[in-house]
């Protein structure tokens, strides 16, 4: 019998994964959470044989989750969903030690062929997703601003782009105002912008929001 976690912070996307599992997997044992503390709470009580976890929740990002399971439970296969492009996150998350990436618009199609190929301990990698990786590792590639910033600072980016204040962004990850400060400070100094309307231009002209 598989067992397998999800991490969603909506009920209905999680709803739709449980069905797609259920279809090719019927006695698949299935738990369901919708945030990173729940979510870290099943990983330490519990063993399971794949994770799905969403990328945008409420409070800490799916990402700094990911991080965390590979501390407590390096060997549990973790598959990322986002809503967002692979040129965003894809990446990241696979350097983070995500077993794959999948994009919410095709999840239906690629989420079955996914969760065979990581409980074989192999990675599931799309072709766009190997031909970038392939890109960065013969040098073709040089990143782009964005993609020096470490998670931290990329949430934080994303989220001052999107018109959140200081505070709002504190409140959100459970950091001190003085804490986001800082990090805004770097994202300027490492993107040699000026200021949130500058960060706010090239998240949009990059398709960051």
């Amino acid at each position: 019998m598989i067992r397998i976690l999800i991490a969603d912070d909506h009920a209905v996307v999680r709803k739709g994964l449980r069905q797609i599992i259920t279809d090719e997997f019927p006695s698949a044992e299935i738990t369901e959470v919708g945030d990173v503390e729940s979510l870290i709470v099943q990983v330490i009580k519990a063993d399971w044989n794949v994770i799905i976890c969403d990328i945008s929740m409420p409070g800490r990002s799916g990402v700094e989750a990911l991080e965390q399971i590979k501390q407590i439970k390096p060997d549990i296969p973790v598959l990322m969903l986002s809503m967002h492009s692979e040129d965003q996150y894809a990446m990241r998350v696979l350097k983070a030690g995500a077993s794959g990436f999948l994009n919410k618009s095709s999840v239906h199609e690629e989420l079955v062929k996914a969760i065979h190929m990581v409980r074989l301990g192999r990675r599931y990698i799309t072709s766009s997703i190997a031909e970038r990786m392939a890109e960065s590792l013969s040098g073709q590639n040089g990143k782009r601003p964005h993609e020096i910033l470490s998670n931290r600072e990329f949430e934080i980016l994303k989220m001052i782009a999107s018109g959140r204040s200081i505070s709002e962004i504190a409140d959100q990850l459970s950091l001190s105002p003085t804490t986001v400060s800082t990090y805004r400070s770097r994202i300027l100094e490492k993107m040699s912008l000026k200021s949130n309307a500058d960060i706010t231009r090239y998240a949009l002209e990059n398709g960051l929001i």
